[in-house]
């Protein structure tokens, strides 16, 4: 899932015609990831679609001067009444074709471009690209993949306001991590989740009860550049579909109550060599098979993270999460097969060796995650920063003595501005980007600090 040739484009564009026409169909759904991680978009005709592949679509800019409640963002920005809203242009990705077979209808992801067909300097998913092309051009290819915790609710989208997001009825009751009895009792769901997935293309490797009541851990099978990034997001918007479909609801915030442990949202990723197809962080004469390259972006993770926090910890609600004894990490530490860092070290062989960051939360924007993790390990192998001595045992237990730059931001504003002020993030990402999404953070801090409810539910709980 990347950007075909036009000469490829036009030569799947005639296939299509065809094989639209022989199925019979009539219309095609396509969806386009905001700065939030929300996918926004419609239903067009099949004439209409063939069109926009020839010329590119319009989407109304307010896509980047609004919220995740549609409300607009109370400072000047990109867009907004001053400019009148206007369109701007999105492409359609032939390849990135998902069939949706009870809807007889075809569902492609989109990328918002220039007036002048460019890539978008506010576009999620093409400032994913931007990253993975700077590995490409050293001849590196990323295979990642991300895992998901997510509650789900014998609830609907109505019932859930009607309570106020209070008295919920969860899926099944008590804690009860890796229940063969929950995930057999609930057979149904768990194998249609499996399928639902797989039909999607966002195939699961494993799927599971956690701890906590109702809650569902489901890891997706690895995949190479930004493939792993589009099956994340439409894993997270479809497995929704799939659960309110049913009279259920599935969350996926950072965490839903203070009762329980946050739900994660973990990135694991290697590089392969493009030419040997070899893990190049796999080295079997280097210490715990570390490489260079594998060291040095584990440098990275730990010098930069803090400072892109705010990709990887988009909401108020992620802050919650970010807490001591709560299985996440409240600082930049790094370990060996550790569980308490913030940085995971998974050695093994050249087939598994990895990192995992434990940063983030279910809330984040799988194309910004990826991003951010990516692009702090590029600057690691770029820089050639040493990470230091892995934390061995509790990584709680040494992080009130690391430097405040080792620390993470406590909320979502603290985080907001030191993502502002990274000379690094600016470098990487482009100042366009970093104003607009440190303004959007700005907003959500904003509408946060002027609320007296239950505000944090009312905004993540179905949406995120």
């Amino acid at each position: 899932m990347g950007h075909l040739k036009m000469t490829d484009v036009m030569k799947t564009l005639e296939d299509k015609q065809a094989e639209y026409k022989s199925k019979g169909v009539t219309r095609v759904k396509l969806g386009l990831t905001d700065i939030d991680g929300v996918i926004r978009g419609k239903y067009i005709s099949v004439d209409k679609f063939f069109s926009i592949l020839e010329t590119n679509g319009g989407f109304c800019d307010c896509v980047f001067g609004w919220d995740v409640n549609d409300e607009l963002y109370s400072e000047p920005g990109y867009t907004g009444w001053q400019s009148g809203f206007p369109d701007t242009g999105y492409r359609l990705l032939v390849e990135t074709e998902i069939w949706i077979a009870n809807e007889n209808c075809p569902y492609f992801i989109g990328e918002f471009v220039t007036s002048a067909g460019s890539d978008h300097p506010l576009c999620p998913r093409t400032k994913l690209y931007s990253v993975l092309k700077r590995f490409a051009e050293s001849g590196l290819m990323v295979k990642s993949g991300f895992e998901y915790e997510f509650f789900v609710f014998s609830e609907t989208p109505h019932s859930i306001r009607q309570k106020n997001y209070t008295d919920l009825t969860p899926l099944t009751p008590g804690n009860f991590g890796y229940s063969v009895l929950r995930s057999s009792a609930e057979s149904d769901l768990f194998l249609g989740l499996l399928d639902h997935a797989a039909e999607l293309g966002c195939e699961l490797e494993g799927l599971h009860c956690e701890t906590g009541p109702g809650v569902w851990e489901a890891a997706l099978k690895p995949s190479a550049g930004i493939i792993a990034a589009d099956r994340a997001a439409l894993f997270k918007t479809f497995s929704k579909v799939f659960f309110q479909k049913r009279e259920l609801l599935a969350t996926f915030m950072a965490k839903w109550s203070m009762d329980y442990p946050g739900q994660s949202g973990h990135y694991h990723f290697s590089l392969i060599d493009g030419e040997t197809d070899q893990n190049v962080f796999f080295d079997p004469s280097a210490k715990n098979g570390m490489s260079k390259k594998q060291t040095h972006a584990v440098g990275g993770l730990v010098k930069y993270v803090p400072e892109f926090l705010a990709l990887i910890a988009p909401t108020i609600n992620s802050y919650t999460r970010l807490v001591k004894g709560a299985w996440a990490p409240t600082a930049s530490t790094w370990g060996l097969e550790n569980r308490t860092s913030s940085i995971r070290v998974i050695p093994g062989s050249e087939k598994s060796q990895r990192i995992e960051c434990r940063v983030g939360g279910a809330d984040g924007n799988s194309y910004l995650v990826a991003a951010a993790v990516l692009g702090a390990a590029l600057l690691g192998i770029e820089e050639e920063i040493d990470p230091g001595e892995p934390v061995v045992g509790n990584a709680y237990e040494v992080e009130d003595d690391l430097p405040a730059d080792r620390k993470f931001p406590t909320n979502l504003r603290e985080s907001a501005a030191r993502f502002d002020q990274s000379l690094s993030a600016r470098r990487v990402f482009g100042d366009d980007f970093v104003d607009h999404f440190v303004l959007s953070r700005r907003h959500e801090a904003s509408e946060y600090e002027r609320s007296i409810n239950d505000w944090q539910l009312e905004r993540y709980f179905e949406i995120i």
